[in-house]
């Protein structure tokens, strides 16, 4: 398949509500192809043994369309586990080394079925890998830049100014190394800080950053996503939104959880040239904290973000289905940034 490059204006001409346009339908046949089939997989964890559901395309139009193989998105139901399930909390212990390595390369990202954009990520994705580590833990992230430009790291949080990814500009072929306490407990996005600091963004260099309490969470079903968007034509706006790095993703392969078991959700906004993201899940409410920090809860079914902001979503769906989650900015949402999540007993 050819690499494309759309605008998007061409892209909003052909949508229509939540992308059952004829863009989208075309984008569709090609993702078919090459399925083979019109079956509808479910997006699981890897561990989950045989749980992909197998069932007929719905009847239904406008959303429904979207929905499974319908949905034009790259590659397999597996591909962004990785990036959807983070490492597993550790219990505090005083003392303890969290290791990291991460690795600035450039790279060509198909964001959409033929789609491609030329990025700098860390470790190959934009967002780059999770980066865990429990409140208190010494952390250390070797950083080796194989990109083609100067960059660094920044992790929000607290730590020196030495390590503060601002003035070690690690140049191209270069190394340095990061080391600080993990502090506070909370969500938080880590992200390149050289200039022009809007280009190194956008281009894909960003990722998830947890910091668990001493004291842990409840035990939960864990799923990280950062939302962002991709400029695929180099005009300063964006041609296709998404959770993850991949349009459509989650509506292809719907996020498989529990009725009545807890959710939680590390959601993060990372998304240039728009001063605003959202979430929005159909059917339910959550309860929300800002930042991960605090006390302060929310109950809601409707989170907005400004770039580099991020929470904490906890929910126990009370009912079993199909439950669509999208930006609320519908223009988001027919340009990728749409989802769903397969609630089963």
């Amino acid at each position: 398949m050819s690499k494309t490059r759309l605008s998007r204006r061409k892209l909003l001409a052909a949508a229509a509500p939540l992308a059952a346009a004829p863009f989208v339908a075309k984008l569709a046949l090609e993702s078919e192809a090459e399925a083979g089939g019109n079956v509808l997989a479910s997006h699981v964890r890897p561990d989950d043994g045989a749980a992909h559901l197998v069932s007929g395309r719905g009847a239904a139009s406008g959303h429904a369309a979207m929905f499974g193989d319908e949905a034009p998105a790259v590659g397999g139901p597996n591909d962004l586990d990785a990036l959807l399930y983070p490492p597993p909390a550790r219990p505090y212990r005083r003392g303890r080394l969290s290791e990291h390595v991460l690795t600035a390369v450039d790279t060509d990202l198909e964001v959409a079925p033929g789609v491609f954009f030329p990025a700098w990520t860390y470790n190959g994705s934009a967002p780059g890998p999770v980066v865990r580590a429990t409140e208190g833990d010494t952390l250390r992230v070797h950083f080796r830049n194989e990109g083609s430009h100067p960059h660094t790291i920044h992790f929000h949080g607290i730590h020196p100014s030495n390590m503060d990814g601002v003035f070690e500009i690690v140049e191209s072929g270069g190394k340095f190394t990061y080391e600080f306490e993990a502090r506070p407990a909370g969500f938080h996005p880590y992200h390149c800080h050289a200039t022009p600091l809007k280009k190194h963004i956008h281009k894909g260099l960003y990722g998830a950053f947890i910091i668990d309490p001493k004291e842990p969470r409840p035990p939960a079903q864990e799923l990280v996503m950062v939302m962002n968007g991709f400029d695929t034509d180099g005009d300063g706006e964006n041609n296709f939104y998404t959770v993850n790095g991949r349009s459509f993703y989650y509506a292809r392969y719907p996020i498989r959880v529990k009725r009545s078991e807890l959710v939680r959700i590390y959601l993060a906004n990372l998304t240039e040239f728009d001063l605003v993201n959202s979430l929005h899940l159909h059917g339910d409410f959550f309860r929300y904290q800002p930042t991960g920090t605090g006390d302060n809860w929310e109950y809601t079914d409707t989170v907005m973000q400004c770039q580099g902001q991020r929470g904490v979503i906890e929910i126990q769906f009370a009912n079993t289905g199909r439950f669509m989650f999208h930006a609320h900015q519908s223009e988001f949402a027919e340009l990728g940034w749409m989802g769903f999540f397969e609630v089963v007993d």
